[in-house]
């Protein structure tokens, strides 16, 4: 084959440093998704879909043949922290945890993941970051030692 082609959704997840509840404006929060939504176009890996709520972020997307997970969460993360710091003095201390979790996803489970990651808050009503994560990492299969996990 002369060229090659791939179709690889991620579901990425990673939370503000120690869980801090940074984002509870929900202006900023849109802000957020969308200035993210860039970041990953200008990687060549399209959204689909971003989300979240008060200390976290999902991000469902197709990520480019040439990148690798570890730098396209790099730069989401990086310029995103950057970002956040300029929209207002209050957010200087802004900081995303070390880690993320990234998850492979079927295009069949795309719309259902959207639906998800579009009803973060509601869902955050009835379950914390850290349950989320440790279903996440279930259902993944994602083995995992509860002593690196939170920052």
């Amino acid at each position: 084959m002369p060229q090659s082609f791939a179709q690889i959704y991620l579901h990425i997840v990673f939370s503000t440093k120690t869980r801090q509840r940074f984002l509870i404006a929900d202006q900023l929060r849109e802000q957020l998704h969308a200035y993210i939504v860039g970041i990953c176009k200008n990687q060549d890996s399209p959204t689909i879909m971003v989300g979240g709520a008060e200390d976290h972020v999902h991000l469902l997307c197709c990520l480019d043949r040439q990148k690798t997970v570890a730098d396209l969460v790099r730069d989401v993360k990086s310029s995103s922290s950057k970002w956040i710091k300029q929209q207002n003095t209050d957010l200087r201390d802004f900081e995303w945890q070390a880690g993320y979790g990234a998850f492979s996803i079927s295009p069949s489970h795309k719309e259902i993941l959207k639906r998800y990651i579009a009803n973060q808050m509601e869902h955050h009503r009835k379950e914390s970051f850290q349950d989320e994560l440790r279903r996440l990492f279930q259902k993944y299969n994602v083995t995992y030692d509860e002593r690196y996990v939170w920052d």
